[in-house]
């Protein structure tokens, strides 16, 4: 296996973790230099859009319900609204900026179907191109990210706060 050097990793790693839900931590507080530091895209009545630290392709997101549930069925009718609604503003957001040639958008429930964090669900949007899975992680068990989470933020912030109407 061939070392991929990721030394802020160990910014994630060394620091202390949070006491209960990440997800319902982190919408907490605002201001310019709050949303940077957790990756916020843009937030609505009832959910949140975030990068996700660890994405898959550059423009990995998160959307996520404020009200903390583990399934579909908890959340209340003007939550699951909201959500979907983010979610498709996200969606958008991500086509403009990117133009991918087609999207993963889904969730896992439940930790045995992938779920990182089971006790509260969340969409993931992650753009998609032909050939963006190639040999690397076959033979070097390696991902290859082709742009830092710092320019990804950049280019979806302003977009989605526009189609937030913020």
């Amino acid at each position: 296996m061939q070392p991929l050097w990721a030394p802020w990793r160990v910014d994630y790693i060394e620091a202390p973790k949070p006491e209960g839900c990440i997800f319902c931590t982190l919408p907490e507080g605002e201001g310019e230099a709050v949303e940077r530091e957790r990756l916020l895209l843009g937030r609505s009545a009832h959910a949140f859009a975030m990068l996700n630290r660890y994405p898959y392709n550059p423009g990995h997101l998160l959307v996520i319900p404020r009200a903390h549930a583990s399934g579909l069925s908890q959340l209340p009718s003007e939550s699951f609204a909201d959500l979907h609604h983010l979610l498709r503003l996200t969606v958008q957001a991500v086509e403009e900026v990117y133009a991918p040639e087609g999207l993963n958008v889904g969730m896992n429930l439940g930790r045995v179907a992938g779920a990182g964090i089971a006790d509260h669900l969340h969409y993931h949007v992650v753009p998609r191109w032909g050939g963006d899975t190639n040999f690397m992680p076959v033979l070097s068990e390696t991902k290859v990210i082709g742009e830092h989470l710092e320019r990804t933020y950049d280019r979806l912030r302003p977009v989605l706060a526009r189609l937030l109407g913020n």
